[in-house]
């Protein structure tokens, strides 16, 4: 059921008079000076201890910091409290940090601070995050432009419609070769100095065993394999042992949100594929689901069906590919690995002949899907599902009990529910710390309601707790795989209505979530009742839950935090956007 927005109102006035400014929407606008106070009541006195996104939007007299949070208690889990703080002064822009708070601000607000240039004042370490240091202007504010800047919105008007001759020549046919590079204002590349990119790591030198040692820092990373991508470790050490690690990632960074604003809401799914490539039908379910919920859109009853069919092999597949590669960074090269691959050929095959594509998949659509599937198709989906069932014993079989793999990974990166929930972390890392939070069933989008499956849980969190939570939780997608291949009608539309070459999205803002493979994948929009989004924000499950790396390996050794990394379960390409 949804949240009692007038409630929420009407007990925060009572404790912080003048505290609610307005009332826009479903949207509570907050005293920006009061927030930490604010936050602190939410999270202590009402309940909302789970905060798990942070963004800003740019208008133009104002811009705005928005946060969702939600409560881990039994009775309170659902939808939760969105609420937003607005910063008038566009030069000056300051917000009061939340950090204190919720630890999962962190890598937030300076995701804000690097796109839209709002300073968060009391921030532990606010630094650019995804960009570097000396990069000029915040790339999220509406007049900042690119040297390749051709207009704000698709269709551009050099590409399409084609107009008669003469035709409009397109940005990179006006821009000369040499002039396509930006730099800040009165910049000197013989003076410029980048500085330190990372901050005071160490402590000075420590005596241990009577021998005076100096403390190194060592760089993992970012072209190194154990790091799934171009992704940096600043590690400090002590001998072997992890005292500090400062994570640096952006390397992959191509402004996805900004690429998103331009496009037409229909032209953002081909692209969320490029987030996390390993589940990119996910990454659309996710960003459909969204666009739906804006426009109050049904979808048909098989659509459905197959939604959840293609997203749930996707998780078989995620958590699979997963362990293959946990095990890899343990020293078992390879071999777990290719089982894993082996297994996601025969789904791949079954997306390429629904969608055409082998990862790319551009598959669902706003109000349906692309493509129905046949008899044939299903029949042999059957099958390899049949067959993912036995590969999972299979997997049980040869690595559970795997006296290496136990040693390496039980009590290693151990974390409570309480300190995951502090950091933002969501998906089967805090469920394998034993809270069982999953959005399909706390909050359910979808069809997922009329489902029977379990929200498995382990204890520890530690690592091999990771890999048994995964492991499980594949087992409860055959289960939902198997009902949704019983239950599909026979036949029936797979699009609401016509599929429109692009749709037009009343004015309004929400953040929609949903279960993916890795965590809670959200979609922060807002419409300005036009064929574009006037704001696009992607909540990086891998990037969230990477902010707790550093409290995960400190005290362990170097190699345990490479194995620590991989069961995290990262993909870049949604980490940098």
């Amino acid at each position: 059921m949804a949240i009692d927005l007038g409630a929420v109102e009407a007990q925060l006035s009572t404790a912080f008079p003048g505290a609610v400014v307005e009332r826009e929407g479903d949207w509570l606008v907050l005293d920006r000076d009061r927030l930490p106070s604010i936050a602190t009541y939410l999270r202590d006195e009402m309940g909302f201890d789970f905060l798990t996104h942070v963004s800003a939007s740019d208008y133009a007299d104002h811009l705005d910091v928005v946060y969702n949070v939600y409560s881990t208690r039994p009775e309170l889990q659902g939808p939760g409290l969105s609420f937003k703080v607005r910063v008038p002064d566009r030069v000056d822009a300051r917000v009061p940090t939340v950090t204190t708070i919720w630890k999962s601000a962190n890598f937030q607000e300076r995701e804000v601070w690097d796109m839209f240039g709002i300073h968060f004042d009391g921030h532990p370490d606010l630094r650019r995050i995804l960009l570097w240091e000396g990069f000029e202007g915040h790339p999220l504010r509406k007049d900042w432009h690119e040297p390749y800047y051709e207009e704000d919105n698709k269709p551009f008007g050099s590409r399409w419609p084609y107009p008669e001759n003469p035709r409009p020549r397109s940005a990179e046919q006006r821009v000369h070769w040499r002039a396509n590079v930006q730099y800040p204002q009165g910049f000197d590349p013989e003076d410029w100095d980048l500085g330190a990119d990372y901050p005071p790591l160490f402590a000075p030198k420590v005596e241990i065993n009577g021998i005076d040692t100096e403390p190194v820092y060592l760089n993992v990373g970012p072209h190194h394999p154990s790091t799934h991508g171009v992704f940096r470790m600043v590690v400090g050490l002590q001998g072997e042992t992890v005292t500090n690690l400062t994570p640096v990632v952006g390397h992959l960074h191509r402004n996805h949100e900004k690429i998103g604003e331009r496009n037409l809401w229909n032209g953002n799914i081909p692209y969320t594929d490029r987030l996390d490539y390993i589940s990119p039908m996910y990454n659309e379910f996710a960003y459909v689901v969204a666009v739906e919920r804006m426009l109050g859109k049904e979808v048909p009853e098989r659509a459905e069906y197959l939604r959840v069919i293609m997203g749930e092999l996707a998780r078989v597949v995620n958590h699979l590919l997963t362990i293959g590669f946990q095990f890899n960074e343990l020293g078992a090269m390879m071999t777990p690995m290719i089982y894993a691959f082996t297994e996601r050929e025969h789904v791949l095959d079954l997306f390429e002949e629904a969608s055409g594509a082998r990862m790319m998949h551009n598959y669902y659509r706003i109000g349906g899907v692309y493509g129905d599937v046949s008899d044939e198709w299903l029949a042999r989906c059957r099958k390899v599902v049949s067959r993912l069932d036995r590969k999972i014993d299979e997997f049980e079989t040869l690595l559970t009990d795997n006296e290496i793999f136990i040693s390496r990974s039980r009590g290693v990166g151990a974390m409570s529910w309480q300190e995951m929930v502090n950091y933002g972390v969501t998906g089967p890392v805090l469920r394998s710390a034993g809270l069982s939070y999953d959005i399909r069933r706390v909050e359910p989008y979808s069809i997922y309601e009329s489902f029977d499956f379990e929200v498995p849980t382990y204890e520890t969190g530690d690592v091999y707790d990771r890999y048994r939570q995964r492991i499980a939780e594949a087992r409860q997608s055959i289960k939902i795989l198997k009902q949704a291949l019983n239950r599909i009608p026979a036949t029936g539309a797979i699009m609401d209505g016509k599929n429109a070459w692009n749709v037009k999205v009343p004015d309004g803002e929400l953040y929609s979530r949903v279960e993916h493979p890795k965590g809670e994948l959200g979609f922060y929009l807002v419409s300005d009742g036009g064929t574009n989004p006037y704001r696009y924000h992607v909540r990086s499950e891998c990037l969230i839950n990477l902010a707790a790396l550093e409290a995960m390996s400190v005290g362990h050794l170097l190699a345990d935090a490479i194995v620590i990394l991989g069961s995290i379960d990262i993909t870049l390409g949604e980490v940098d956007r």
